[in-house]
């Protein structure tokens, strides 16, 4: 036994005086000279109005830096593979650890991402199935929808004894992708009334595809191809000169002493269209490709996307396809069910993602589920998936509002969920908006007071119970408890659907009042989104605002988004005798040295990229000779440099008095975005705000049913009352108005409320209330009225 003498305790060793990420002059976006100090292996919640700078500090600035810090680790020939990340505008930061960012950063929606193939769930699979299945078929790659069965032979040449030896040699690679459909589970027909007009000849533009004019390159290939004569009307062409114009594979030909390949129109817009992701294509090619072409299940795979060996080979009855569409939470009882010692720890680990699945309140998808079909708060839940069961501490876990699209009844399992990644010894940064999250904070930083240039400061740092007590706006709103309303609105009409079975929908009949606001709403996965957008047909008056993220790049703007730019462009133009085109940083009016972005980006390779302010137009993006020109005392940059609300003042009335600009900034500020400038670009704005600008970007539609999922994501408890204003203007000018939504201040303000239930999957899919809110909180019936009773206070 050893014998301890000292009878003082040791001083604190220097490795443990670390205990605290300190973040010193904070200036990315909107931040002014941010200083805090978050401790670690704690819970920190960061609150403030949408536009605050919540994002631009957690994960801007801190993720940022550490996720920079991590990748100079490793070898340059390794980062030259990786995105090249450039150091965040700050003066200090100390402390940091190695940063895991969970974003709602939807998941790509190529054709062949599902759950399973995002996750590792696939991957276990058909190792599984190659080792267990009969009859046995190969190796995992034959139970893959992503790699297509190829073999070969010919002769290869061997140096062999000082000669040179021909051998013949063949392979032969088995994947499981089905032929027809190669491995996407639908085909595709083409109507091919959508690709020309068969009275008229090419010549006199039978063509009604976009881009192919007869004017430029197409017009010369088809007319000097020789395959046809482009002056006979299409309709009487023979079979094979039909099938050249239709089919033919790529060949050589001369046209005007310029050697080039031609090749059918079939298979050139399937290589230039419906390769793509449809919502990646411009409006019109995305337009003419939703009309010319019909997509049906693949009828050899039945939808499967796995090839007939694959689905042959089973392991107790079940195929890997059969085990792909099942739910998720009967998979994992399944696997738990095989009991095979030679693939131990494969099962094992198998079924501890599975239940990661369910522990996360996603037992309800299956792994065929297509991942870009996931919403922003499943695709966010689906990447958590990896770490739950990871044993790394010490780690610094970055959340972006976590409880997006959860029911209040699995906020709290989220909150399990936060609470124990902090426990096991990790940093936990949670960006959110909900007061069941805050409320388990040990540790709260408040940003405001407003939004944009109004914010980017700290209010308040500390425990829950000051923030209460504190006298912020979230502090202020923080114990905000919507009533329900005393009275409701009768409605005009009803909207009847019936024998609805899109998804987990067990032929559910329902009738939606119209003219006045109503609430779908449901446990996640109860069946929501299946009877809003499924089951309510997309006819003329039905405006959809879904949650789908906006795309833009970093020359797109409010402006530009909106149309907000056009009257904007033709307003300068008349007053000062000159073409529009000149107002347009895009088009004739760019500053010739940057090219309009304003910036000039210099790229270093494997060091982050350097950006630099144009010397010449200082950042205005405008050609010096276009700033000459003036509106109501204002050249076009000034204009946008206005926020919405200045805007709003400065086209009202006067020299400037642009009415078709004014309608459209009115319904900026309407949805809570006067705060932003025209020329912001679209790539810094929050989740929440740029739903909001698809929200006012659709009011100016003509519709009389409009249908909103989830409108509150990424609001502030002091902005959810502002929406609700709107959805009541909406309703009083003569509109209905439907909205999918989990937010207990929506659902006490409806008129009528149809719930979905009881629980997810299969065990969803049926109503099991309809009426209106008080009849729904006296009730008590189900799991939302519960929490709704809870939250009113009844």
């Amino acid at each position: 036994m050893a014998k301890r003498t000292d009878t003082q305790s040791p001083a604190p060793h220097a490795a443990d005086s670390h205990e605290l990420i300190r973040v010193h002059g904070a200036r990315e976006n909107n931040l002014k000279d941010v200083t805090v100090a978050i401790p670690k292996r704690r819970l920190t919640v960061f609150t403030g109005v949408s536009g605050s700078g919540k994002s631009s500090l957690v994960f801007d600035t801190i993720a940022a830096e550490s996720q920079r810090l991590i990748n100079e680790t490793y070898s340059t020939f390794v980062q030259g593979f990786m995105p090249t990340l450039a150091r965040p505008d700050v003066d200090v930061l100390e402390g940091l650890t190695t940063a895991i960012i969970v974003d709602q950063q939807r998941m790509g929606s190529d054709p062949r991402s599902t759950v399973g193939t995002a996750t590792d769930a696939n991957a276990m699979l058909r190792i599984l199935f190659s080792r267990l299945g009969q009859p046995h078929i190969g190796s995992s790659r034959a139970f893959s929808f992503n790699i297509p069965s190829i073999s070969g032979a010919g002769a290869v040449t061997v140096e062999r004894g000082g000669k040179t030896v021909k051998e013949q040699r063949s392979f032969s690679i088995t994947g499981g992708m089905c032929p027809r459909c190669e491995g996407r589970g639908t085909v595709t027909d083409i109507d091919l009334t959508q690709l020309y007009d068969d009275s008229k000849s090419l010549s006199e533009g039978a063509l009604t595809i976009p881009g192919y004019s007869m004017d430029g390159w197409y017009g010369r290939i088809f007319k000097g191809c020789g395959f046809f004569d482009p002056d006979k009307p299409i309709r009487r062409f023979t079979k094979k000169e039909l099938h050249d114009l239709l089919h033919k594979e790529p060949t050589k030909i001369k046209v005007e002493g310029i050697n080039l390949t031609y090749e059918g129109l079939i298979p050139k817009i399937q290589k230039s269209m419906l390769s793509k992701d449809i919502d990646a294509l411009q409006p019109h090619i995305r337009a003419f490709v939703e009309r010319a072409m019909t997509f049906t299940t693949c009828p050899d795979c039945d939808g499967t996307r796995l090839s007939e060996g694959a689905r042959s080979s089973k392991i107790e009855g079940i195929s890997i396809a059969d085990a792909c569409t099942m739910q998720i939470s009967d998979l994992a009882a399944w696997v738990r069910g095989l009991d095979e010692p030679s693939v131990k720890p494969l099962l094992t680990a198998l079924g501890e993602t599975l239940d990661s699945f369910v522990r996360i309140g996603l037992g309800y998808l299956s792994l065929d589920r297509p991942s870009g079909t996931l919403s922003g708060g499943e695709a966010q839940r689906v990447k958590m998936i990896r770490h739950l069961g990871s044993s790394l501490t010490d780690v610094t876990y970055v959340f972006d509002e976590p409880t997006t699209g959860l029911h209040p009844h699995d906020i709290q399992r989220m909150n399990d969920l936060l609470l124990s990644l902090r426990d096991k010894g990790n940093t936990v940064l949670v960006v959110e908006h909900k007061p069941e999250v805050i409320a388990i904070a040990d540790h709260v930083v408040d940003l405001g007071p407003g939004a944009g240039a109004a914010g980017g400061t700290v209010c308040f740092e500390g425990t829950v119970e000051g923030l209460r007590a504190g006298g912020t706006v979230t502090g202020r709103h923080f114990d905000d408890r919507a009533a329900v309303k005393d009275s409701v609105r009768r409605p005009t009409g009803m909207l009847q659907i019936r024998g609805a079975r899109a998804n987990n929908l067990q032929d559910v009949d329902v009738d939606v009042p119209l003219g006045v606001l109503t609430v779908i709403t449901g446990v996640a996965g109860s069946g929501k989104s299946s009877l809003v957008h499924g089951s309510i047909p997309a006819a003329e008056g039905v405006v959809s605002v879904d949650q789908g993220a906006i795309r833009g790049s970093r020359r797109s703007n409010p402006a530009t988004y909106t149309g907000l730019l056009d009257p904007i462009r033709k307003a300068f133009a008349k007053a000062n005798g000159v073409k529009p085109a000149l107002f347009s940083a895009n088009s004739e009016g760019a500053c010739p040295t940057c090219n309009g972005a304003g910036v000039i980006y210099t790229d270093l390779a494997i060091m982050a990229g350097i950006t630099t302010t144009c010397e010449e137009c200082e950042g205005r993006r405008f050609d010096a000779s276009v700033l000459e020109y003036r509106l109501g005392d204002r050249d076009i940059s000034e204009v946008l440099a206005m926020s919405v609300t200045e805007a709003g003042e400065f086209f009202a009335a006067g020299e400037a008095r642009t009415p078709a600009a004014h309608r459209i900034l009115d319904r900026l500020a309407d949805v809570g975005l006067g705060y932003l400038t025209l020329g912001q670009p679209l790539t810094t704005l929050s989740g929440g705000e740029r739903q909001r600008l698809k929200l006012a970007t659709h009011m100016a539609e003509k519709g009389g049913v409009y249908v909103l999922d989830e409108p509150t994501t990424g609001l502030h408890l002091a902005d959810v009352e502002q929406l609700l204003g709107l959805l009541d203007r909406l309703v009083d000018s003569g509109k209905s108005v439907i909205v999918i939504e989990h937010h207990q201040a929506v659902m006490a303000h409806a008129d009528w409320i149809i719930d979905l239930g009881p629980g997810a999957g299969h065990d969803g899919g049926r109503i099991v209330f309809e009426g209106t809110p008080a009849d729904l909180v006296a009730a008590r019936s189900t799991l939302t009225g519960e929490h709704l009773a809870a939250y009113v206070g009844a």
